[in-house]
């Protein structure tokens, strides 16, 4: 009979989870749903529709943008908001709060960054053109990985959910922080300057406990215009905002969790299916199967397939030699390393900086089918080795 570890998980995380979940395959179905119509008659019109331009455009509002761009640089900045939220959260009240829990999905987490970046640099040493991508096999998409666990069931122990979990909350903020650093498109210091003062006026707030959430939303919406302009990615205004946001409230509970609550819903069935069917509108000629083999495929696909599990588990397993954090007695070695293989499933953040590392609609494009082919069989391999445990 095999023991059964009790642990608890907060109701947020728990909601967190579920959505996740669920949203992981509605990726599945909407990724599935554009590559169908972007190989059909229909192609060229559903790729042109992308790429329509929206909004306004004259000398004090700079907001005229293809439909993808807004998807990727508005919407998408409720995505990072909520991921922002969800790691603040775990730092302060969650599985990351206590620094010895903390220890093992951190370690692991810079292990499942490092590992692939520097296979991806090593493959794409001689390619100077591609070695900007290499920030794309390092990360960990949430959704996925988390509705391969819910698929599972009881096949997965839950301290083990929740390690990888946590690693993917974590390699979430390592891409963040890659975005911020690499794929910036120069800086502009006025607008650095506004997006600071917006902080600094929400940080004044917070310190005279105002809890007004609309007057929040709305700083929210100008940290976000002053960050679109300022060259850094205006995706980084949502983290900004979620880790000032004030986490007690007298008069409103606590505010934090009420815009986690709140953007749950829309951005797990609404925004992040959106961004999947509108970025993998991809046309899969003869041509680009044919470069599968070509450096920047080869990196992302060897980063996410081998990279990932490789750097996770090493990584891993030699902190808890050292004794720096201690693997669940619950987890088996082989565990370990299917879900090291799951972290493997870089989607929508792979995705998402793919879109930033190249100007090349070429590059983008084989970038992606590379993402997408690497990230099926992350999930496969990673499901069927915890199935036949």
């Amino acid at each position: 009979m095999e023991k059964i570890i009790s642990v608890k998980l907060s109701k947020i995380f728990k909601e967190f989870f579920a959505n996740q979940q669920i949203s992981g395959i509605i990726l599945v179905l909407g990724t599935i749903f554009s590559l169908i119509i972007s190989n059909s008659q229909y192609g060229g019109s559903f790729q042109s529709f992308w790429g329509t331009k929206v909004g306004i455009e004259n000398p004090q509002l700079h907001l005229n943008h293809s439909i993808v761009d807004w998807i990727n640089d508005g919407f998408m900045t409720l995505f990072f908001l909520l991921v922002g939220i969800e790691i603040k959260r775990e730092l302060i009240s969650g599985e990351l709060s206590d620094r010895k829990k903390a220890m093992l999905p951190i370690i692991g987490a810079i292990g499942g960054m490092l590992v692939p970046a520097l296979l991806f640099l090593a493959i794409n040493f001689n390619s100077p053109g591609t070695i900007r991508g290499m920030g794309i096999p390092t990360a960990t998409d949430i959704a996925f990985a988390i509705a391969i666990l819910g698929l599972l069931g009881d096949k997965v122990p839950m301290s083990l959910k929740i390690f990888l979990t946590a690693l993917a909350i974590i390699d979430d903020l390592g891409a963040i922080l890659v975005i911020a650093i690499f794929y910036g498109n120069g800086i502009q210091f006025t607008w650095i300057l506004a997006s600071m003062i917006i902080c600094g006026i929400i940080l004044f707030l917070n310190h005279r406990d105002y809890t007004f959430t609309w007057l929040y939303t709305i700083l929210g919406i100008l940290l976000w215009f002053c960050m679109l302009h300022s060259g850094i990615h205006a995706t980084i205004a949502g983290v900004i905002f979620a880790f000032l946001l004030p986490r007690q409230s007298q008069k409103e509970g606590k505010m934090s969790d009420a815009f986690e609550h709140f953007l749950q819903i829309p951005v797990s069935y609404f925004v992040l299916p959106l961004f999947a069917i509108a970025n993998t509108a991809i046309s899969m000629d003869a041509q680009v199967i044919t470069e599968l083999f070509h450096p920047l495929p080869l990196g992302i696909f060897i980063g996410l397939l081998i990279g990932k599990p490789l750097g996770i588990f090493c990584f891993c397993w030699i902190a808890n030699k050292l004794n720096l954090a201690s693997i669940s007695k619950e987890i088996s070695l082989m565990q370990l390393l299917a879900a090291g293989i799951l972290g493997g499933i870089g989607f929508t953040m792979s995705i998402f900086i793919a879109n930033l590392a190249f100007d090349d609609l070429h590059l983008i494009q084989l970038a992606k089918i590379s993402v997408l082919f690497s990230s099926t069989l992350a999930a496969l391999f990673g499901f069927l080795i915890f199935k036949n445990q």
